[in-house]
């Protein structure tokens, strides 16, 4: 997860829902700044450190599951579908999918636009006579799919508990908006991170070689850099919490001291102890699992889990809507 320092961007380079994010984060009570502005270049990378801390249980156990299951994953979904991976990120897990299904083509979709080209030419190069079609976008949203792919069958690939970062409202939103972009009769494969006991849950996401909490801090760094921000980072420290009620682990950014700063010109204070909560990660039983994707209008077809039941990859279908039961 370690990443360069890069220089400030231009005004006109910055996202401005970056900008308007952070804020409005800063500005309301309690203090909060979405997950997605983690990824920047440096975020993105520290994340895939993230992955492979010994702590960190969730992409070993997926990748388990996606390699012992790819048989039955395969007979389920069908050869021939175009692979549309969301949030793909370093596309780690994506070739034990596309080695078990035989694609027609991959599509993946990034926020983090220079990592993401960076892997999709990786990919391309290990699977040469597949067509890779990256697309550098905010997957939230509908997503207009290159012309190449528009008349095959879809198979959304969402891996990595990313749907838990999100609260519930804003996570059918998001499966809505994923249906609106694979269209009636596509399939998501989607992985969901299981409820299981604190002391296994808190270590993943505070980890003793402070990974994680490089992470967390980079938004503040990433802040300073793009928002002319003044953030004295070292005033600050990671926080993972459990939120039993919530069935979340939560990340927050904790100010040490009192500390003034300014962004983009814009004064703020934190005393000692006020916190910026910068990430949810909800866990889900099987039944909570399963309203929430029939809720964003996917309804489950099959389902694969690891033997101590701490993560589970769920294959759903877009069905043609009905008005009756």
């Amino acid at each position: 997860m370690l990443k360069p320092q890069f220089e400030m961007s231009p005004s006109a380079l910055i996202d401005p829902a970056f900008r308007a994010d952070v804020l409005a984060g800063f500005a309301s009570r309690p203090r909060a700044i979405p997950a997605r502005w983690f990824y920047d270049r440096a975020g993105s990378e520290l994340f895939e450190a993230i992955t492979a801390l010994p702590e960190y249980y969730p992409t070993r156990t997926e990748a388990r599951i996606l390699d012992t299951a790819g048989p039955a994953i395969a007979a389920a979904v069908g050869a021939g579908r175009a692979v549309v991976e969301f949030g793909s990120g370093s596309s780690a897990k994506t070739p034990l999918l596309l080695r078990a299904i035989a694609p027609a083509a991959y599509v993946p979709i990034d926020i983090s636009g220079d990592f993401l080209r960076q892997s999709a030419g990786q990919l391309a190069r290990a699977f040469p006579g597949l067509p890779v079609h990256p697309i550098e976008a905010d997957f939230m949203h509908p997503i207009a799919l290159p012309d190449a792919v528009a008349g095959l069958p879809k198979l959304g690939f969402f891996p990595g508990s990313t749907i838990g970062n999100m609260i519930p409202a804003t996570s059918t939103d998001l499966l809505r908006a994923m249906r609106m972009s694979l269209s009636t009769g596509a399939m998501l494969l989607i992985g969901m991170d299981r409820i299981k006991p604190a002391d296994v849950l808190i270590p993943a996401y505070d980890d003793a070689q402070g990974v994680t909490a490089a992470f967390n801090l980079n938004l503040l760094a990433r802040i300073n850099r793009e928002l002319a921000g003044t953030i004295p980072v070292t005033a600050f420290r990671h926080r993972a919490i459990w939120n039993d009620m919530r069935a979340r682990i939560e990340m927050h950014l904790e100010a040490v001291r009192d500390v003034s700063f300014e962004i983009e010109g814009q004064a703020f204070a934190m005393a000692a102890g006020e916190t910026i909560h910068t990430e949810n990660s909800h866990k889900y039983g099987p039944r909570d699992a399963r309203i929430l994707l029939r809720a964003g209008g996917w309804t489950p077809i099959a389902e694969w889990t690891d033997p101590a039941a701490h993560f589970a990859v769920i294959l759903a279908e877009a069905q043609a809507p009905r008005t009756a039961p």
